[in-house]
C-alpha cells in the first residue's frame, strides 16, 4: 500500500482537485503517475456519471498502466484499453462501461472522436484528460497531436463537459509553454518531481579508441555490444539503446556471437532486440520477458525510452548522443529507478556534437535541458484535422479560439475552394465524400507506409515510412531484420511494398542523392551584423541516383553503383544565409565549394543543441550560385513536410548557432575534416567535396557579421 506522499505528489492532487489545469515534469521512477491515479480514482468513486481518458504514445504504455491501475484494487473504477488490438466484439461494451479508458492518440483521432455520438456519455462525464510522457509530444507527432486535443476540447465541450487536463513530462526546458501550446488551455501550472528519491547513478562517458594514423574511431556499435556482452555476461540487467533500428540490429546480432565466444550461450538466448518495426505480438513479448525477468539484456530504439515497466535493469547504455539532454536522460532513468544506484554510459560515435561532449563532458552534464517544439500552423498537419473536425461538428465561431485563428481560416478557405466544406447556419460543415480521420497518419507528415516483404515466405518483417522508403529500402540496399541480412530486390511505390531476401553479405549500402531546393515565400529576414539571415518557405526535391557499398569490416569503399528512383518533392522551412563576399574570396574558387558544403554539415551537426531533435530531422544543400540571393548560399531546412519547427529554432538563435559551429570545428583535432566535425552520416553528396580551413574560414566571417 502507499504509506505516504511526497510534497510534490501532495502539491499536484491538491491542484488536480481543485479543477487545475497541471503538468508534472521530471524524470522516470519518481513518482509522477500517482499524482493522477489517486484524484481520477476518487473522482470516479464519488461521482458516479464521472469518466477520465489516459493517453499514452504507444500502446505498450497504455498496457503498463492498465495493469499498474488494477493493481489498486478498486472496484468501483472501470479501466478498459481502447485500441487497434481491442477485438471489435468488445468495443460496444467498453464504450457503454468503462469510467476510464486509457489510449492512444492514434486510436483516439481515427476510432473515436469521428464516432463520438457512440461516445456521447463517456464525453458528458469526462471530467480527467491524462496525456503521459508528454515530453514525447514534439515535431510532427506533437503537432498532430495538439490538433487532435482540440477536436477533443471542441466535442468535450458540446456533450456539456470541460475535462482538466494532466500531463506529465520528462524533463524540458518548456514544460508550461509547451502543455498549453499542446493542449490549447490557457493555463497550466507547474508541479516537478523535487523531493523524489534517487537512488544516484554513475555516468561514464566512452570514447571509442582513436587511429592515430587515418584519423579515425573505432565503431560505437563494436564497443557497445563489448560493453553490453560484459554486463549481462556478470548478470547486470542491461538496456542499450540505439539511434536507428539497422544499429539495433547490429548490436543485438554482434553481442550474441561475443556472448557465444565468450562461452555464455544461455545468456545469449536470454537478450534480445527491440523497435519499430517488428510486429505487435514480438514486441509485446519482449516486454512481457523483461517486466518478468525472463531477460538480462534488451537492446532497443527509443520505443523503450518511456516509463514502461521493463524490470529492475542496473544499467543504461546509450549509444551515441540521442539528439537532446532530454531522451539522454530519459534514457539513462531507466536504470536504477526509485533508490537503486545505477550504472549510465554514453559512448560516443564520431560525429561532431558526440566529440563535441567527449572534448568537454560539463558541456553535457551541466547543460540545460532543451525546448520541445510543435507547429500549430503547418497546413498540411491542421488541414486534414480542420476537415476531421467539420466532419464531426461543424466549426462555430466559439472553436476559432482552440486555433491559430490566421492558420484555422487559410484551411477553412482550402476546404471551401476545393469543395469540401461550405458555411451552413450552426458553422463551417464538412461535405466531401470520404472521412478525413481515416488519412490521417500522426506519426509523419505524409500518409502511409511501405510494407517490408521476406521474399520466400511472404511474411511480414516489418514496415517504413513511405518517405523514407526511397532512400532505406530502395532495390540493392541492406536491409537488417532481428540481426539477419536481407537484400532489397525490388521496392513498388505503387502497391507499397519491398521484398527483400535473406543473404550472407560482408557489405552495408548508403544512398547518394540529388537535392535542390526553390524557395516559394521569405517569411523573416533577420540582420546579423551585415550579413541577411532568412527563413522561409521552401520545395525541396530529393532523387536517389546511386548507392555506394562499403565493408562492413573495414569500413573501405567498394563501389558505387547507379539506381535511379523519381524526385521525392515537399514543402517545408528552411533557413538560408549568403555568406559574406570577402570570406568567399579568402577562400578561393577551388575551396568555395568544400567551405560552403562542411559548414553546412557542420551547422546541421550543431542545430540539436538548440532544439529537440536528431540530425537525421534535418537536410541541408550548400550551392555556389542560387537565385534567390544571386550568391553562394547555405540552406538549413526541416526534413519533416510542412516544417515542425526545428529551423526556427536555427533562425531565432543564429548567433549561438554559428558561435557553438565555430567552436566545435576549432577544437577538433583533425586537419582536413574527419566525422568529427564536417562529414555527415546521411551526405547525399558522399562527402565529396568539403574544406574544413575554408568552413573555419566563413563562419569567423559570418560570426563576424
Amino acid at each position: 500500500g502507499i504509506v505516504n506522499l511526497h510534497a510534490f505528489q501532495r502539491e499536484a492532487i491538491d491542484l488536480i482537485r481543485s479543477g487545475e489545469h497541471v503538468v508534472l515534469a521530471g524524470g522516470t521512477g519518481s513518482g509522477k503517475s500517482l499524482c493522477y491515479q489517486l484524484p481520477i480514482l476518487d473522482r470516479l468513486r464519488t461521482e458516479k456519471a464521472a469518466t477520465a481518458l489516459y493517453l499514452a504514445p504507444t500502446k505498450a504504455l497504455a498496457q503498463d498502466q492498465a495493469r499498474r491501475l488494477l493493481q489498486f484494487g478498486a472496484r468501483w473504477a472501470r479501466p478498459a484499453l481502447y485500441d487497434g488490438d481491442t477485438p471489435r466484439s468488445q468495443r460496444a461494451v467498453i464504450r457503454r462501461t468503462a469510467n476510464l479508458l486509457l489510449t492512444n492518440p492514434d486510436m483516439l483521432q481515427a476510432g473515436i472522436l469521428p464516432g463520438h455520438t457512440e461516445w456521447g456519455n463517456f464525453l458528458h462525464g469526462l471530467r480527467y484528460v491524462i496525456v503521459d510522457e508528454s515530453h514525447v509530444y514534439r515535431g510532427v507527432f506533437g503537432s498532430h497531436t495538439a490538433m487532435v486535443l482540440r477536436r477533443l476540447r471542441r466535442l468535450a465541450r458540446y456533450y456539456g463537459a470541460d475535462p482538466v487536463f494532466i500531463l506529465s513530462s520528462g524533463t524540458i526546458a518548456n514544460p508550461v509553454e509547451h502543455a498549453e501550446a499542446l493542449t490549447s488551455c490557457e493555463r497550466v501550472l507547474l508541479v516537478d518531481d523535487h523531493g523524489a528519491p534517487t537512488g544516484g547513478r554513475d555516468i561514464v562517458l566512452w570514447n571509442p579508441e582513436l587511429d592515430e594514423e587515418d584519423g579515425t574511431r573505432d565503431s560505437p556499435l563494436g564497443d557497445a555490444s563489448r560493453i553490453y556482452a560484459d554486463l549481462v555476461a556478470a548478470g547486470i540487467p542491461t538496456i542499450v539503446f540505439a539511434r536507428t533500428r539497422k544499429a539495433c540490429e547490429l548490436i543485438h546480432r554482434f553481442t550474441v556471437d561475443r556472448l557465444v565466444s565468450m562461452g555464455h550461450e544461455e545468456t545469449a538466448d536470454h537478450i534480445a532486440p527491440y523497435r519499430a518495426g517488428y510486429t505487435p505480438e514480438q514486441r509485446r513479448e519482449t516486454e512481457r520477458a523483461l517486466a518478468a525477468g525472463d531477460l538480462v539484456g534488451v537492446v532497443a530504439t527509443n520505443a523503450l525510452e518511456l516509463g514502461i515497466d521493463i524490470g529492475a535493469l542496473e544499467a543504461a547504455v546509450c549509444v551515441t548522443f540521442p539528439g537532446s539532454v532530454t531522451s539522454l536522460r530519459q534514457q539513462w532513468g531507466r536504470a536504477g529507478r526509485g533508490v537503486r544506484r545505477g550504472l549510465s554510459v554514453l559512448i560516443a560515435g564520431p560525429d561532431a556534437l558526440d566529440q563535441y561532449f567527449m572534448g568537454d563532458p560539463d558541456a553535457l552534464l551541466d547543460r540545460p535541458v532543451e525546448s520541445a517544439r510543435i507547429s500549430l500552423v503547418n497546413q498540411r498537419i491542421l488541414l486534414p484535422h480542420v476537415a476531421a473536425a467539420a466532419c464531426e461538428l461543424p466549426i462555430a465561431d466559439t472553436d476559432r479560439q482552440l486555433f491559430d485563428e490566421h492558420a484555422l481560416t487559410l484551411a477553412i478557405s482550402e476546404l471551401i475552394a476545393t469543395g469540401d466544406a461550405r458555411e451552413a447556419p450552426n458553422g463551417i460543415a464538412y461535405i466531401g465524400r470520404d472521412r478525413p480521420a481515416s488519412d490521417i497518419s500522426l506519426r509523419s507528415s505524409d500518409a502511409g507506409s511501405v510494407a517490408i516483404i521476406e521474399a520466400d515466405s511472404g511474411q511480414l518483417l516489418g514496415t517504413v515510412e513511405a518517405s523514407r522508403a526511397p532512400t532505406s529500402v530502395y532495390p540493392g540496399a541492406v536491409y537488417l531484420h532481428r540481426g539477419v541480412v536481407h537484400l532489397v530486390r525490388e521496392l513498388d511505390e505503387e502497391t507499397m511494398t519491398a521484398v527483400v531476401e535473406q543473404r550472407v553479405l560482408d557489405y552495408y549500402t548508403l544512398p547518394k542523392t540529388d537535392t535542390d531546393i526553390t524557395v516559394l515565400e521569405t517569411t523573416s529576414v533577420r540582420l546579423v551584423g551585415k550579413l541577411a539571415v532568412c527563413i522561409g518557405t521552401v520545395e525541396v526535391e530529393e532523387q536517389l541516383v546511386a548507392y555506394q557499398r562499403s565493408s562492413v569490416t573495414t569500413h573501405a569503399v567498394i563501389d558505387v553503383v547507379a539506381q535511379t528512383l523519381p524526385p521525392v518533392r515537399y514543402t517545408t522551412e528552411a533557413v538560408w544565409f549568403a555568406p559574406p563576399k570577402r570570406a568567399l574570396d579568402d577562400i578561393g574558387v577551388v575551396d568555395m565549394l568544400g567551405a560552403l558544403h562542411a559548414a553546412e554539415h557542420a551547422m546541421i551537426a550543431m542545430l540539436p543543441l538548440l532544439a529537440i531533435c536528431d540530425r537525421a530531422d534535418i537536410g541541408g544543400l550548400s550551392i555556389d550560385f542560387h537565385e534567390v540571393t544571386d550568391a553562394p548560399t547555405i540552406f538549413v531546412y526541416d526534413g519533416h513536410p510542412g516544417g515542425v519547427g526545428i529551423t526556427a529554432a536555427g533562425f531565432e538563435l543564429f548567433e549561438r548557432w554559428v558561435s557553438v559551429t565555430l567552436d566545435m570545428l576549432e577544437r577538433c583535432p583533425c586537419e582536413r575534416g574527419c566525422p568529427s566535425c564536417v562529414q555527415s552520416p546521411k551526405c547525399g553528396n558522399l562527402n565529396e567535396p568539403l574544406s574544413k580551413a575554408g568552413a573555419i574560414t566563413l563562419l569567423k566571417s559570418v560570426a563576424g557579421g
